[in-house]
């Protein structure tokens, strides 16, 4: 959404009421209620509904009625709220065009009441290019309900904070001037990005500049974690000036080594495939930095020798204070450890799966088992009383022994009835186990159509066909 400064002049001040009242319900709320942005606001004779009628025409609210009737801010009244402050504490009185657009940021050229051109820099995380936050940056470790809004807040008051220490250490950055939510004000550089600059008339020298000012940010503690071309500056007279800094870490990070060794990789490689630069000629010059290098000439992260000044630790005097900090570092390594614990959860599920699966199947092997035996013994049981009944259906001969075998066989029945009760109901019970096991623990419902009876044409034509076959 383009920035398009002519609409501030037509708010009033019940607008920039209303819009603060939506950024304040917003801290609690995605989605802030109707009522709650008119109890904060508190404008007379119902004039709220007014208002937000009016922003949601200019585009300077979302209004979502989806569960309820309410609205959010979007990145256009979050900018008119940070351009509206900083124009009443007389940081600036104009703006200007569009300087830079990146995946995160707009930058636009801002000018002061001397004429002083300065550079403000509005972040918008969120976008479609670059939504991997919660991966790629450590924003928000443990919490994953805040808004693009916040985490934009947060990367400009970061960049702000490291900005403002990197300056007062002598370090090639623009000066910060000020910061509101997640708008930041600098100096503009005077110079162009390092991608284009098709030639330089001493590349060596700007190389080993470069790689110094990344040898001296880990000896003051910290690595920039996206020194490339594109966040390289330099003049006419070939002078080197870094931006972009709310990535930044501290040389204690767990990957410390990993971005040191990329940021160093960068340079390396576009200084070799734009200015096909020999970079055995510039070790010489880079073992007198006192870093030790490996065969091809890389800088190891290891062998810097750290400052006895950390700029991590000082970045609470400058306002960026330790509690932000922690809010601010809260996205890898949560989406990290819920990924692993995910993973972790999914083995240990197939595992006890697995484990039941065979239980199961052992249990109804084994059931079906004593199925067998005890259904062969009742068979021949069965068998010897079938032939007994038999001899006594052959004659009158045999009465006297059928009637004893008879006799025996009552007895027996009367000893073995409880027993057999008692087996019976054990099968019963062994083979319901059994099928539930081999069903996975599910019951298996009957169909509400599946009876008999309902009267339809299957019925009417039995009953014909019963009668016909009657007569």
């Amino acid at each position: 959404m383009k920035l398009d400064v002519n609409m501030l002049r037509y708010l009033s001040k019940d607008d920039f009421r209303v819009l603060t009242a939506v950024e304040m319900g917003m801290r609690n709320h995605e989605i802030v209620p109707c009522e709650l942005v008119d109890r904060i606001a508190s404008l007379k004779h119902g004039g709220t509904y007014k208002v937000l009628k009016n922003l949601l025409r200019h585009k300077l609210l979302h209004h979502d009625s989806s569960k309820y009737d309410g609205f959010r801010l979007t990145y256009l009244g979050y900018d008119f709220l940070a351009i509206k402050t900083l124009v009443n504490r007389g940081v600036f009185v104009s703006v200007g065009r569009q300087i830079g657009v990146g995946k995160e940021s707009d930058i636009f050229e801002v000018a002061t009441e001397d004429g002083t051109v300065m550079a403000m820099k509005l972040h918008r995380l969120g976008r479609v290019s670059f939504r991997a936050v919660k991966t790629k940056r450590d924003y928000l470790k443990h919490r994953s309900s805040y808004s693009w809004l916040y985490l934009s807040r947060l990367a400009a008051l970061k960049e702000f904070a490291f900005m403002k220490a990197l300056e007062e250490h002598g370090f090639p950055v623009p000066s910060a001037v000020d910061c509101n939510r997640h708008c930041v004000i600098m100096s503009l550089v005077q110079g162009y990005p390092l991608v284009q600059v098709k030639q330089l008339q001493n590349p060596e020298v700007v190389f080993e500049t470069i790689i110094g000012l990344v040898v001296r940010l880990a000896e003051h503690g910290l690595i920039h974690c996206d020194f490339n071309e594109f966040n390289i500056m330099i003049d006419d007279d070939e002078k080197v000036t870094m931006i972009d800094f709310p990535q930044m870490v501290s040389v204690s990070h767990h990957n410390a080594q990993m971005y040191f060794d990329r940021d160093v990789e960068c340079v390396f490689k576009f200084f070799r495939k734009r200015f096909n630069m020999n970079f055995q000629e510039c070790r010489d010059d880079i073992d007198r930095t006192e870093v030790d290098t490996d065969e091809s000439g890389r800088l190891c992260f290891s062998s810097i020798a750290k400052d006895a000044v950390f700029l991590d630790k000082e970045l609470a005097a400058s306002g960026f204070t330790r509690k932000d900090q922690e809010e601010i570092e809260k996205f890898i390594e949560g989406s990290l450890d819920k990924d692993a614990s995910s993973a972790d959860e999914g083995t240990e599920d197939d595992t006890d799966n697995s484990a039941l699966n065979e239980s199961n199947i052992e249990g109804v092997d084994s059931l079906n088992l004593l199925d067998q035996d005890q259904t062969s013994n009742l068979k021949q049981e069965e068998e010897g009383a079938e032939d007994n009944l038999r001899n006594c259906e052959a004659g009158p001969s045999s009465k006297p022994e059928c009637e004893d075998v008879s006799d025996k066989q009552e007895g027996d029945n009367d000893t073995e009835n409880g027993n057999d009760a008692e087996l019976v109901k054990g099968l019963s019970k062994q083979r319901r186990r059994a099928m539930t096991a081999a069903r996975g623990g599910r019951r298996t419902l009957s169909s509400r159509n599946t009876y008999k009876g309902k009267g339809g044409r299957s019925s009417n034509k039995s009953k014909i066909q019963n009668q016909l076959s009657s007569w």
